[in-house]
């Protein structure tokens, strides 16, 4: 009997244990998951009731708008009343009539980025009936990239040689004089204030007959 009940004693689990404590750390770095996804999903959902609605640009035309167009019967009155007037026309020719949308969106602490951009194109006859009308979006465009050399502006670039010569002759020492002490007028030395010191229709005294 005491045997049993050593034994009994023996067999009985250990509260502590440190396999309870692990389930309880594990259930608990699961909440803090749960409750991390939980909240990084509802910062997600605020984001994007918060941005900014994309900016349209150009002509707002729908695929609805121009699909009531008529190739051979529509005219250009016809597309002035549905599209409204084009944004351009071509370069050569007044019957080609071109529409341009774009629609971008704003990025934090950059430029807006083009998310959506269509080009409508009619082109009519000379009675002004639409014969054709082509739609390009913005994998139609073509990238052009800007060239990496600089056009030269004659006159900018002065050399130490031109610089030099272009001083010769613009300081001269007897300007000064001039005014100071009168330049050879009419009998004077100018309208210095020794003018009119000197003999002569303008120095003093009466000038010989």
């Amino acid at each position: 009997m005491p045997f049993m009940t050593s034994f009994s004693t023996a067999s009985t689990p250990d509260k502590s244990s440190p396999f309870p404590r692990l389930a309880r750390f594990m259930a608990l770095r699961r909440r803090c998951w749960t409750g991390l996804l939980a909240g990084g999903v509802l910062m997600l959902s605020g984001c994007e009731a918060i941005s900014p609605p994309p900016i349209p640009r150009g002509a707002l035309i729908e695929k609805l708008d121009y699909d009531q167009l008529v190739l051979n019967s529509s005219t250009q009155n016809d597309a002035l009343s549905i599209l409204g007037s084009p944004t351009a026309h071509a370069t050569f020719n007044d019957n080609t009539w071109i529409y341009i949308s774009m629609t971008k969106d704003l990025v934090p602490l950059a430029h807006p980025v083009v998310d959506k951009q269509q080009v409508l194109v009619l082109n009519f006859d000379n009675a002004g009936v639409l014969r054709k009308m082509n739609v390009l979006d913005r994998h139609d465009a073509i990238r052009v990239s800007m060239a990496g050399g600089a056009t030269p502006t004659p006159g900018t670039h002065i050399s130490v040689l031109r610089e030099l010569l272009g001083n010769v002759g613009r300081y001269n020492p007897m300007s000064s004089m001039g005014s100071t002490f009168g330049g050879l007028g009419n009998g004077g030395m100018g309208a210095g204030p020794m003018s009119g010191q000197g003999t002569g229709n303008g120095g003093v005294g009466n000038s010989m007959p």
